[in-house]
């Protein structure tokens, strides 16, 4: 056990130090950037889909499932992205590799306790436009967009069970980060950099608090069958953001190298209030246990009352948001003495989401399938998992992202406070 919390405690290092750049969608500019799925990667091998309360496994998404464990349970989860993006005229490809979650459940009796830390949102683009001046063909101006950063969620949360069929519980998160956007122009004269060009650097250092609540509630239709529902409800929060605008003048050096020149020589310092949106799931399925389990889930997020934390333009609006998921796994026989592949998990799942953001007067819709195996270990369990999707379109002049992710996770249960025996 003690290697086991070595090894957690290297992953959380790890985290912290490494994910500052986990996405390289140009969609991550606006609101609070990219915000990545609550959950671990055997929920999100099903689309996302987290009605079901393990024994042995984090259900992440609902604070409820927490009671049902009756391991200590250790879950990591991290992914690999391989994204292609394009627009009407050209593509380039990009990779990234991040960090999804680190967390740990504590069973004890009719209460589960969990805590861990996870990201919630990343940012992370590179965009240029070019175009000529109007009213010198001669005169081409460059714009280049860049940012970087994460908010992280450090939470904690609890949960009982009321009876067998149904459990209540609770997350407190504390969320924090930077969040930083570079803008610079410059001027091209038939082929060759204008001295003097702008440059403008933002950065949101960001935390606040916020919870979510969750309710999972089961029971048998017959001898076989059970019904699985699960609930969860995060009000809206807001978090402060001190924000830091500095003006500098660009000098380009014979060598093609760049100089950044303080205009001011002083920063520009804000403070605002950002919003983390409401957000409410609701989801039921069918199953068999260790069997298979089919289901489907539905998420609606108050988007609209997002404010982008420096850019006020009327190219781009939000809108509330829906996710709507479809997915299950199947068991081909759990206690199988021998065929290693019978006990294998096999999960699948579909996700449609409608973003809330509307650029260009064009909705940002996302659509990923998935795929994943559950490998046991013992109690413990390696969950692999194939994301392929699409978001964004190329209308507009804006930007399409078709993407593939791989997913890879650990789940390790053990068991604490046991009495030994001496014969």
């Amino acid at each position: 056990m003690t290697k086991k919390i070595i090894v957690i405690a290297a992953f959380l290092i790890g985290f912290v130090g490494y994910s500052q750049e986990n996405t390289s969608s140009p969609y991550s500019f606006y609101g609070l950037g990219e915000v990545k799925f609550k959950g671990t990667e055997d929920a999100k091998a099903m689309g996302g889909l987290s009605i079901l309360a393990d024994s042995i496994n984090l259900n992440l998404s609902n604070p409820a499932s927490y009671s049902s464990l009756n391991r200590v349970t250790f879950a990591v989860g991290s992914t690999t992205s391989f994204n292609t993006l394009k627009n009407s005229t050209t593509s380039e490809k990009a990779k990234r590799t991040s960090f999804d979650y680190l967390a740990i459940g504590i069973p004890m009796g009719k209460i589960g306790a969990s805590f861990g830390l996870m990201p919630y949102s990343a940012v992370g683009y590179k965009v240029k436009n070019t175009f000529t001046d109007a009213d010198n063909t001669s005169l081409e101006r460059s714009k280049r967009y860049t940012g970087n950063g994460n908010i992280n969620k450090a939470f904690i949360g609890g949960a009982y069970s009321i009876n067998s069929d149904f459990s209540v519980g609770l997350d407190l998160q504390y969320n924090f980060g930077t969040l930083k956007n570079t803008v610079s122009e410059s001027l091209i004269d038939n082929g060759t950099a204008i001295q003097l060009s702008t440059s403008e650097k933002n950065t949101s250092n960001i935390n606040g608090l916020s919870v979510s609540a969750g309710l999972m509630y089961k029971r048998k239709i017959n001898e076989k069958l059970d019904f699985y529902s699960s609930t969860t409800y995060s009000p809206e929060s807001k978090l402060n953001s001190t924000n830091t605008r500095n003006t500098a003048t660009v000098t380009y050096s014979s060598s093609g190298g760049t100089e950044y020149t303080n205009a001011s020589n002083e920063d520009v310092v804000t403070e605002t209030d950002l919003i983390l949106p409401s957000r409410l799931s609701i989801g039921a399925g069918i199953g068999e246990r260790n069997k298979w389990l089919i289901g489907s889930e539905v998420i609606l997020q108050s988007n609209s009352n997002l404010v982008n934390r420096f850019t006020n333009s009327n190219t781009f609006s939000y809108k509330n948001s829906q996710t709507f998921i479809l997915g299950g796994f199947y068991i081909p026989q759990f206690d199988a003495y021998s065929g290693y592949f019978k006990k294998v998990i096999y999960r699948a799942g579909l996700r449609y989401e409608s973003t809330g953001l509307i650029v260009n007067n064009e909705n940002i819709n996302d659509f990923g399938m998935n795929f994943g195996l559950g490998l046991p270990v013992g109690l413990s369990k390696i969950n692999i998992g194939l994301e392929f999707g699409k978001k964004g379109t190329t209308n507009s002049n804006l930007i399409q992202e078709n993407y593939f992710n791989l997913s890879f996770g650990l789940s390790l249960s053990d068991k604490w406070f046991r009495k030994r025996k001496i014969d």
